[in-house]
């Protein structure tokens, strides 16, 4: 495993962060060097790692799949689909002629998934969705709008929620495997967003999509606890993990320039207040580290994981938060202006606190599982 890790961490800084600073220039990612990065983390097997082997995955269990997310989260978003693959664990449950038409391409890179759930008014509230799928009895037409959606722009195909069942709310939602191509789907307007630069996040559009039965995702119905089971652990990885990643590459820069930068007469790593920050983050890097681990090695036990994964998701988000604006504070100039990575981390990490689930509503999860099971069947 540690050579894994190794290998990635020389991929990461080798091949993907010399393309950071045209990504944040550009606002974009040539296709023809995407396709290049794909090619070489096809060829040294890192692509879609977390998916079992059977499939084409390297068959990583949670704890080693975070440990090589750590490597993976130093590096810009665009950067990370584009070599590792965002290969959800929902698309294990395709059955049948399902898997060779969506999950092995998605696992091979030859097709993009796009994962299609916010809505203009359904975002905290998962259970609020007004796209609908009404069927003939012989398939589905789907009809509504989705938003916030990364990669809708890149994707070749998404998973998405409707309501199958009219007023049923979480009891009532489906969800479908939706091919861009059909007629009837239409990317809309790319939305500007504070920050993961290159990464197009867009509305996008059903109108009246003809869908077969093969379509249908899971039971009908059955498509919420089906999709929220399977985010814990993109959760776990995709925001635990790669945060702690994010969070290591600014502490490191921030101990090399606190060693290299010099006020009245010596290294400002000298004086107790940078260090006071230095210390502080190095503490509550541990600490978030040592909590996506747990959580990892939960599910590895076949554990059910969720309330360690909300504190997960809230703790990372917020260390990672704390962590990036103590860098801009001891880089100062530097931190502030693009010199260095910091101003973008500062950016591209506020997000975390926000997508798959606020930090409020991961609170609430917590508390909830504590009222209800206690502290022993929570911690």
């Amino acid at each position: 495993m540690q050579q894994l890790c190794k290998s990635v961490r020389e991929f990461v800084q080798g091949s993907l962060w010399p393309l950071e600073a045209e990504i944040e220039a550009n606002n974009s990612l040539e296709p023809v060097r995407a396709q290049h990065i794909l090619k070489l983390s096809r060829e040294k097997d890192f692509y879609a790692m977390n998916m079992p082997k059977e499939v084409g995955g390297r068959g990583l269990g949670a704890v080693e799949t975070c440990l090589v997310e750590m490597e993976i989260g130093q590096t810009v978003d665009v950067l990370m689909r584009r070599a590792f693959g965002n290969v959800y664990d929902v698309l294990l449950q395709c059955q049948g002629a399902q898997r060779d038409e969506w999950l092995i391409p998605a696992v091979k890179g030859e097709r993009v998934c796009g994962i299609a759930m916010t809505e203009p008014e359904a975002g905290s509230d998962a259970a609020g969705v007004s796209t609908t799928a009404t069927t003939d009895g012989n398939g589905w037409k789907i009809t509504g709008e989705k938003r916030y959606i990364g990669d809708a722009i890149t994707a070749d195909f998404f998973v998405v929620t409707a309501l199958t069942t009219a007023g049923a709310r979480s009891r009532g939602i489906s969800v479908f495997l939706v091919d861009k191509s059909l007629p009837g789907v239409r990317v809309g307007d790319n939305i500007p967003m504070m920050g993961m630069r290159g990464m197009p996040v867009s509305e996008l559009f059903f109108e009246n999509v003809s869908l077969g039965p093969e379509h249908l995702l899971g039971e009908v119905d059955r498509g919420l606890p089906l999709l929220l089971s399977a985010f814990d652990a993109l959760r776990l990885f995709h925001i635990g993990a790669r945060g702690v990643g994010m969070a290591r590459r600014a502490l490191d820069i921030m101990v090399d320039y606190a060693q290299q930068r010099h006020q009245f007469g010596k290294p400002i790593g000298e004086y107790q207040m940078i260090q006071s920050m230095l210390a502080d983050c190095a503490m509550q890097w541990n600490a978030a580290r040592l909590m996506v681990l747990e959580a990892a090695w939960e599910i590895d036990q076949g554990r059910d994981p969720r309330e360690k994964v909300s504190m997960v998701k809230v703790y990372v988000a917020e260390t990672l938060g704390r962590i990036a604006d103590r860098a801009v504070q001891v880089l100062g100039a530097r931190g502030y202006s693009k010199e260095y990575p910091i101003e973008r981390i500062y950016r591209d990490c506020r997000v975390l606190r926000i997508f798959d689930g606020t930090s409020e509503i991961h609170r609430g999860v917590v508390a909830r599982g504590l009222l209800k099971k206690g502290t022993s069947g929570v911690l």
